[in-house]
């Protein structure tokens, strides 16, 4: 919805006509960018908000008692503990995203689902395009959740298990 009233909707007010705005309201591409990051950020920041909220505060109070300036409480403390609570929650946000990218052929916008509604109108083969656009976003969301995947093998090795050759040796002795 949002997508559609920021193309179809603000060309209507003579003021955003005239505006410096106009030369990228009137495009597409902008429109789908502006409407897209609106609405994710709105959800990253609850992301964020959350992640932030979930720092014990019994961890603040002991950096506090080692005599750590604020600055070195944010960037030690509070930042990794908040970034490891909100990266599950913010790797689904990137592929909602990724999938809500589709609703930019509302307005004119040619992406992958729009290319995939020519190319039917073209050859009439449903089946085949729709497989092959499908296969493209499930190949960029699976590089997204191994990116997003290894991040948190990164943040949390204490949580990651114990690799199978560790075991064997320890068979061994």
């Amino acid at each position: 919805m949002q997508i559609f009233l920021i193309y179809y909707g603000l060309g209507q007010f003579p003021a955003i006509r005239h505006s410096v705005l106009w030369p990228v309201l009137r495009q597409p591409y902008w429109c789908a960018i502006i409407a897209l990051a609106r609405n994710t950020a709105a959800y990253g920041s609850e992301i964020i908000r959350g992640g932030l909220q979930s720092v014990p505060e019994g961890q603040i109070e002991a950096a506090r008692a080692c005599g750590m300036s604020r600055f070195l409480i944010f960037r030690r403390i509070i930042l990794p503990l908040a970034v490891r609570q909100a990266l599950p929650a913010y790797g689904n946000e990137i592929i909602l995203m990724v999938k809500a990218t589709a609703l930019a052929s509302v307005i004119t916008m040619m992406e992958v689902t729009g290319l995939a509604a020519k190319l039917i109108s073209e050859t009439y083969r449903a089946v085949e395009v729709f497989i092959v656009g499908g296969s493209i976003y499930l190949i960029i969301n699976y590089v997204i959740t191994r990116i997003i995947h290894l991040l948190e093998c990164w943040l949390t090795p204490h949580l990651t298990s114990v690799p199978p050759a560790v075991i064997e040796r320890e068979d061994a002795i």
